[in-house]
C-alpha cells in the first residue's frame, strides 16, 4: 500500500499539504499555517514521522555534553528571561577563569565530547576574558568540541571589543570555538521581539551573524522560542527565514524549538505550553525545514517524556547529558539538571528507536571500556 493511502485525516486543510510532503515537494507559507492551525496532531505527526524516517530511519541521536554558563550578569532586561541579573543584584555571579575550568572538569571523563557555553551580556568583562576562557578550556580538554556563544553574544562581544562581527568570530575560532549554539533567535518578528527582547539584536542581525559564522566554517544550530505572545504567522515567518539562510549557507545542523517557561519572568502571567503544542512544534518544523538535517526535542525544556514521544513526531535528536543547566531552570523548568548516558539510551530504546551517540558534528561515537572513537 502506498504512503498516500496510509495517510488519513478529516482535516481538509492537510490533504494538499500531505500531497506535497509525500511527493517530496517544498511546503510554502500557507502549508505551514495549515499545519499550525490543524488539531489533527496524529495526521501532522504521521507526515513528520514519514519525513523523519526517510531521512534517518530509526536512529535517534544523543551526545555526552556539559553546559557552562560563565556569567548571568546581563545588560539586557528581556521580559522572557529569568536568568539574567544586573551586576549588583542578588544571585548575580561571574566565574573566574579557574572556576570555569573547574566547572568544566567537575565530573569530567573521556565520555564528554562537548562543552556548550552561553551566558549573559556582561558590560564589564573584556573580550580577552572570553578568548582566555575558550583557549584555557581547549588547552585542558583538547578533545572536547567547544560550542560557544549565541549570535546575540557574538554581536555584543564585537561591540565590547570594537571589532567587526567577522573579526570577532575569527578571533573566537582561533581561540578554539568549534561551532555555535542556536539561542537568542527567539522570534524574528519585529512586533514580538520589541516586546519580549527589545534589548537584543533584531532578527535580521541574528540572521546576518549566523551567515557570517557559516561563511567562516563555523556550523551552528538554530532555535525558535514559542508559547508566549507570538502567533502562527510569526512562527511560520521565523521558520521560512531560517530555511532561506540554510538554502544559502548550509551551515545549520539542528533546529531546536524551545517552549517558553514563564515562571520567574515578567511574563509569568502567561500559561505554560501544552504537550500538544510542543509536539506540533516539532512536527511542523520537520515538515517546513526540509533542508535542516536534524530536529531536536530538547528534553530539558519539554521533559524527557514529551521529548521521547517527539521521536515519533519528527524529532531525531534528544540532546545530551547536559549536567547543570541554569537558564531554563531559573525560569522554572522542573526537569532534572542532567541525565546519565544510560538513561538517554533507555528513553530512546523505549520509544522504539535506535540510540546513536554522536559528537557535535553528528559523527558517530564508538565506545569500549578503554577507548572512545569518533568516526571521521
Amino acid at each position: 500500500m502506498s504512503a498516500r493511502h496510509e495517510f488519513q485525516t478529516d482535516d481538509a486543510r492537510l490533504k494538499p499539504v500531505a500531497d506535497k510532503v509525500l511527493a517530496q515537494q517544498r511546503l510554502e507559507a500557507e502549508d505551514a499555517l495549515a499545519l499550525y492551525a490543524s488539531h489533527d496532531i496524529l495526521a501532522v505527526g504521521w507526515l513528520a514521522n514519514h519525513v523523519r524516517e526517510r531521512m534517518h530511519g530509526d536512529k535517534t541521536y544523543f551526545n555526552v555534553n556539559r553546559h557552562i554558563n560563565p556569567t548571568n550578569v546581563c545588560v539586557a532586561a528581556c521580559r522572557l528571561c529569568a536568568f539574567g541579573r544586573k551586576k549588583d543584584a542578588p544571585g548575580a555571579y561571574t566565574m573566574a577563569l579557574e572556576e570555569a575550568y573547574q566547572t568544566a572538569g567537575a565530573g569530567y571523563s573521556d565520555a564528554v565530547t562537548e562543552f556548550h557555553i552561553v551566558g549573559g551580556l556582561h558590560p564589564e568583562l573584556p573580550f580577552q576574558y572570553f578568548l582566555d576562557l575558550i583557549s584555557g578550556l581547549k588547552e585542558r580538554f583538547p578533545a572536547v568540541h567547544i560550542k560557544a556563544f549565541t549570535m546575540v553574544e557574538i554581536a555584543f562581544l564585537a561591540k565590547i571589543a570594537k571589532l567587526s562581527i567577522r573579526d570577532t568570530l575569527l578571533k573566537l575560532k582561533s581561540a578554539g570555538v568549534d561551532s555555535l549554539p542556536g539561542g537568542g533567535a527567539e522570534i524574528f518578528a519585529e512586533r514580538v521581539r520589541h516586546i519580549i527582547c527589545d534589548h537584543k539584536i533584531d532578527g535580521q542581525q541574528w540572521i546576518d551573524t549566523a551567515r557570517l559564522a557559516h561563511q567562516l566554517g563555523l556550523k551552528s544550530n538554530a532555535t525558535m522560542l514559542y508559547g508566549h505572545i507570538e502567533n502562527d504567522e510569526d512562527r511560520v515567518d521565523h521558520l521560512l527565514k531560517l530555511r532561506g539562510l540554510q538554502d544559502e549557507t548550509g551551515g545549520f545542523q539542528t533546529f531546536i524549538p524551545l517552549a517558553f517557561h514563564p515562571a520567574n519572568t515578567p511574563l509569568r502571567h502567561l500559561m505554560t505550553t501544552t504537550g500538544f503544542a510542543d509536539i506540533k512544534s516539532i512536527a511542523s518544523a520537520r515538515l517546513v525545514l526540509d533542508n535542516f538535517p536534524h530536529i531536536k526535542a530538547y528534553w530539558q525544556m519539554m521533559t524527557p517524556k514529551v521529548a521521547q514521544i517527539a521521536q515519533r513526531f519528527g524529532a531525531d535528536d534528544l540532546d545530551g547529558t547536559v549536567i547543570e543547566e541554569k537558564i531554563y531552570h531559573d525560569a522554572g523548568a522542573t526537569t532534572p539538571q542532567g541525565l546519565r548516558r544510560q538513561e538517554l539510551i533507555r528513553l530512546i530504546q523505549e520509544a522504539g528507536r535506535e540510540p546513536v551517540e554522536r559528537d557535535t558534528l553528528y559523527r558517530p561515537v564508538t565506545r569500549t571500556e578503554t577507548s572512545v572513537t569518533v568516526a571521521v
